[in-house]
């Protein structure tokens, strides 16, 4: 008779966030200000739909035929990219970066990993700031309350639970999750 450790179940928080909903495995900047409140209301929604429409704009370009009109469309989208990456590197010079982040991220919540513990307690709320593009030289905010944090095999996890939303914001969200979720198995299918 042998003896086989039992398979481990994952934390009741990872259910709680990921149970049967999209989630995106991810590395982005990101941090998390315990007891901090959003400053700027209204802009997480304003900026992913506008990541939205930039994204969703470019990707409909691809296999069409190439005109003078859409070739004058691409250089000045170059310029835009441009401008936003210098207005981005004035804008680090005077605030802080993110730091990068892998953090599991779906429509309930996020769970944030480190090598450094997170010492926060449960139902402790704050903001997650995150850059949701790697164009885009800003980042959202979203207010989260913490569910747990775990030290497993030396990586903390710190599972945090979105705040309600507005419908529109949450719409957003949504969209902007399937988008990431959507490249990362085109990014899967294309190392096959």
């Amino acid at each position: 008779m042998s003896l086989t450790a039992p398979a481990l179940l994952p934390h009741p928080a990872e259910t709680e966030l990921f149970a049967d909903t999209l989630a995106c495995d991810i590395t982005l900047p990101a941090t998390f200000d315990a007891g901090a409140v959003v400053r700027r209301p209204g802009s997480t929604e304003m900026l992913l739909r506008s990541v939205a429409l930039v994204e969703d704009s470019r990707g409909g370009d691809e296999g069409e035929e190439r005109t003078d009109s859409s070739a004058q469309l691409q250089r000045l989208e170059a310029r835009l990219d441009l401008t936003l990456v210098l207005l981005g590197r004035l804008l680090q010079q005077s605030t802080p970066a993110l730091p990068p982040c892998p953090l599991r991220w779906s429509r309930r919540g996020l769970r944030l990993d480190s090598s450094h513990g997170f010492t926060v307690a449960a139902d402790t709320r704050g903001v997650i700031r995150l850059q949701p593009a790697e164009w885009l030289p800003d980042h959202i905010e979203l207010p989260v309350q913490v569910l747990a944090e775990e030290n497993l095999a030396g990586t903390f996890h710190l599972w945090l639970r979105l705040q309600p939303g507005s419908d529109a914001l949450n719409t957003a969200l949504e969209r902007h999750l399937f988008r990431l979720h959507r490249r990362q198995v085109a990014e899967s299918r294309r190392i096959r």
